[in-house]
């Protein structure tokens, strides 16, 4: 019983990170920033529209596609350094709270971005795009050690709820600052500034309450008596030593998990398709379609709202059908509504509004039921490396998407060639998913298979 109280008390710690750090996500990533450090680049551009980051010539249209895609590559170099540490010392909760402050640190310094200022805006999002994902590859870590089998899909889904509830709470306030910025007294570029720093504010502040309630467990491997030493080569200190041992033992242990490693695939393919949506919608939005700000607030608002409702509606689907269909019948919807996008008119809010309920409906749902399914396939005492490999698929190898969207407006002058493509990583997931037999990969990790699944 006294455990049974103690595991909902962590849950319910687990649940306010998603708070804490989805207004970055939301306000961040997919509203503000994009379209303002466009206009940023754009205004730092030589005469044919181009600036210099490193010397290298690029379109200011495609300096924050880039940007991100870059971010996210190294964090692809982070994670799995990063998880050999926790899980060798279990020292999960520190490193968590270092990752978070950090992008929350650089989220506030984004006040500072303005005039010509592109170079101070691509460093400060590498910093919190980077940190955001490697906290985030240890926050999910959490699930398996705070949520029993059968109940996983249900903390997974509140805790994406939760975060949906944050991020829709915050751009509201935003909206009310951005279109009403003159009462304020402030210029457009001003309410954005703040907007942005607001949000590192908000990450930093409530990051304190699963700080607190969250708890570290003991890691086998940590160097106690008994245990096998860890060869330590020249030039190397003890810690990395044992990361580096670690992430080949990783590794190898992944290979035995053949059908782990398929489903991570399909992950990898259908996520990256959802990741680009997310960060550069607003981008398309604006460019493309050229809509202004305070539709697209108004837009991703609308899809916090419905994501917030999916996540908890497609928990229960999950519990009556299985998570894997539930996600396979979110990956259909997921086609159609970016097939659809692609035809958007220019200049038609209530078009756009459309495609964000379509989104909306299966975003929050479809991810948190990735996250409790892949938490069935890790065999016990390996959450925090698989969760890296897992991290890896989610937002790690998504720089392919957004670097795609940005060759595809630097050769074309056009995001609608690009859109075309994400229809693609949907449906190949797809079929990747439908052939995970994923009773037999549960089993075949050492889990107990819950009855539906």
């Amino acid at each position: 019983m006294a455990e049974a109280a103690s595991r909902r008390r962590e849950q319910r710690g687990w649940y306010w990170y998603d708070w804490a750090n989805s207004v970055y996500s939301t306000s961040v990533l997919t509203v503000f920033l994009g379209p303002y450090l466009t206009s940023v680049a754009k205004a730092a551009a030589d005469a044919d529209g181009f600036v210099h980051p490193l010397g290298v010539p690029v379109r200011a249209g495609s300096f924050f596609a880039y940007t991100v895609s870059a971010s996210l590559l190294l964090a692809v170099l982070a994670m799995p350094l990063a998880a050999a540490l926790v899980d060798r010392t279990g020292r999960k909760k520190p490193l968590l709270g270092f990752c978070a402050y950090a992008g929350a640190a650089a989220t506030t310094g984004m006040f500072f971005l303005g005039g010509e200022r592109y170079l101070l805006g691509g460093a400060l999002l590498i910093i919190a795009n980077m940190s955001f994902v490697v906290a985030m590859m240890l926050y999910n870590s959490f699930l398996p050690q705070i949520a029993e089998p059968e109940e996983r899909d249900a903390v997974s889904s509140r805790g994406w709820a939760f975060g949906y509830a944050s991020g829709a709470l915050v751009l509201v306030a935003d909206l009310a600052l951005f279109a009403g910025h003159d009462s304020f007294g402030v210029t457009e570029g001003t309410a954005v500034r703040i907007c942005l720093a607001t949000a590192g504010l908000w990450w930093g502040i409530f990051t304190l309450i699963p700080l607190r309630r969250l708890r570290d467990r003991y890691a086998a491997g940590s160097g106690l008596p008994g245990e096998a030493p860890t060869v330590i080569q020249a030039g190397e200190t003890p810690q990395r030593g044992r990361s580096r041992q670690q992430l080949r033992e990783t590794l190898r242990d992944m290979r035995r998990h053949p059908l782990t490693l398929s489903f991570l695939l399909a992950y990898l393919v259908y996520n990256d398709g959802v990741q680009t949506v997310i960060t550069q919608a607003s981008v398309y939005g604006s460019e493309e379609l050229r809509l202004d700000q305070t539709t697209l607030i108004v837009a991703i608002l609308l899809v916090q709202v419905l994501a917030a409702a999916g996540a908890l509606v497609m928990g229960r689907l999950a519990r009556r059908y299985g998570a894997k269909r539930t996600i396979l019948g979110s990956l259909v919807a997921w086609t159609l509504t970016i097939a659809a996008g692609y035809f958007l008119p220019a200049k038609a809010p209530g078009w756009f509004f459309a495609l964000a309920v379509g989104i909306g409906l299966v975003l929050g749902g479809s991810q948190a039921l990735s996250r409790s399914l892949f938490s069935h396939l890790i065999p016990r005492g390996k959450e925090a490396e698989y969760f890296s490999a897992y991290e890896i698929s989610d937002r790690g190898v998504s720089w392919l998407g957004p670097l795609a969207f940005g060759v595809a407006y630097q050769l074309t002058g056009s995001y609608r060639v690009a859109i075309l493509s994400l229809v693609a990583f949907f449906a190949i997931g797809f079929a990747l998913l439908a052939r995970v037999p994923m009773r037999r990969a549960i089993a075949e990790a050492g889990n107990p298979v819950p009855d539906r699944i």
